[in-house]
């Protein structure tokens, strides 16, 4: 122990004093003058703290806590913006609760993104409560507290709070199929699906983890989602909208499929624009490359509305059959699958779609192609005749052809000519009855089915 307890004094004073000697070297280099004064003290900084952040790195996260919390508040925080991401997690499961909260309040490892947020009614809206600190959210009586991207510090206190365990967004994607929607034995239901979202022209399919627990609704997700905006504004804007946590979610599921739709009629959309392109006798390579890049964009687009939406069905069929909804929330849990079953159709006429604009862009591609080789073949042509000249004139040693008999020059050349026009005109007749078979056969055999 009193080993232990050497070793962490040790990295301690290491630590305060290379912090110390950051503080004097910059202190003495901001006084001097000279030439390119701001390179020379950036440099200065860049060494002193990359010597920090090597040692900080390679301490055990038990050490690292430890040291954090006997630095003094600034210290603290220039060490923690030095610490590697992957570490972060770790080392705050272990630091004391006013620490933590200092750092992840503080510093900039504290992302836009990653966001608590809590709602709760008030006059029968959605109310959002600032959820700065753990008092801030102990305070809040919500029906509702939405998770964006949180730190596993976040998910620990937040869980504590309300006695549960928040997953690990990043991990929802790895459940299996039978794991997405379960209840535990305390009563929690726990359920996870995926949403749709766009964004810089490009489709995925974001994992929300849900939590139903003592009438709260918990979300959790690592990225933001328009459905959820959306969700959040008509709550605030219209009384009555929601009365618990459970109407939340099937609010939340019902504007997924409203998202859906409208990406779908945004598929459709650009793919009548396609098929005017294709449509055009006209359709160039670089033409025909690009109609192609735009449809496998749709078909990709398509592909997971149709998975999104089929999640979709299978949460709501799974809180239908567990019986966790009321009379009125099971009407609108219905209407919403109607809805599903609606666009399905749409689906299925879009997949259509693609495949005929998919085959007719890879015909014109085909038809390009088959005037290339027609215009080699003329070209061929013109100058077979040429070929044959060269072939005949480059027959120098015409004995070779006659062997040992006493056959002239004329005879010779006479008889090759012959007998290449034969052989041509075999060769053509040949293939014109293999032809004809075919045909035959092709003509029988449509009788034969008919």
């Amino acid at each position: 122990m009193s080993t232990e307890l050497d070793r962490l004094s040790e990295h301690l004073e290491e630590v305060q004093g290379l912090l110390s000697r950051r503080r004097l070297v910059e202190s003495l280099v901001s006084r001097q003058e000279m030439p390119r004064h701001g390179l020379v003290e950036a440099l200065v900084h860049k060494e002193n703290m990359g010597q920090l952040s090597q040692l900080v790195n390679s301490l055990d996260p038990v050490e690292v806590a430890r040291i954090l919390e006997a630095l003094p508040s600034e210290d603290r925080l220039l060490t923690w913006e030095l610490i590697r991401k992957d570490r972060l997690d770790s080392i705050l499961l272990l630091l004391l609760d006013e620490v933590r909260e200092e750092l992840v309040n503080s510093s900039s490892h504290q992302t836009e993104r990653a966001a608590v947020n809590a709602f709760e009614l008030h006059e029968g809206r959605l109310r959002q409560v600032t959820v700065r600190t753990r008092s801030d959210l102990a305070q809040a009586k919500p029906i509702w507290v939405d998770l964006v991207a949180p730190s596993a510090e976040v998910r620990f206190w937040v869980g504590e709070l309300f006695g549960l365990d928040l997953p690990d967004p990043e991990r929802t994607t790895d459940l299996e199929t039978s794991a997405r929607f379960y209840v535990e034995d305390n009563g929690e239901v726990h359920l996870h699906s995926d949403f749709l979202l766009e964004s810089d022209g490009k489709a995925q399919n974001v994992a929300v983890a849900f939590i139903l627990h003592r009438d709260i609704l918990f979300s959790v997700r690592k990225e933001e989602l328009p459905v959820f905006r959306l969700q959040r504004l008509r709550a605030r804007t219209q009384p009555g909208y929601v009365t618990e946590g459970k109407d939340v979610l099937l609010d939340l599921y019902a504007a997924d499929v409203e998202y859906s739709a409208d990406a779908l009629e945004n598929v459709y959309s650009e793919l009548e624009q396609s098929g005017k392109r294709v449509l055009n006798p006209d359709v160039t390579d670089d033409a025909a490359a690009q109609i192609l890049s735009e449809i496998a964009r749709g078909e990709d687009l398509n592909g997971r509305i149709r998975r999104n939406v089929l999640d979709t069905r299978r949460a709501l069929s799974f809180l239908i059959r567990g019986k966790f909804l009321s009379p009125a929330q099971q009407d609108e849990a219905r209407q919403t699958l109607r809805d599903i079953e609606a666009m399905d159709g749409h689906t299925t006429f879009l997949f259509g779609k693609i495949n005929f604009l998919m085959d007719a862009t890879v015909g014109f591609i085909n038809i390009n192609q088959n005037r290339r080789v027609s215009k080699l073949t003329s070209l061929s042509v013109v100058f077979l005749p040429i070929n044959i000249l060269a072939g005949i004139g480059g027959m120098s040693e015409y004995t070779m052809m006659a062997g040992n008999f006493d056959v002239s020059w004329p005879v010779a050349y006479g008889a090759f000519v012959v007998c290449a026009i034969a052989i041509g005109w075999g060769t053509y007749h040949v293939l014109k009855l293999v032809e004809a078979r075919e045909a035959k056969r092709l003509l029988r055999a449509k009788s034969e089915s008919a």
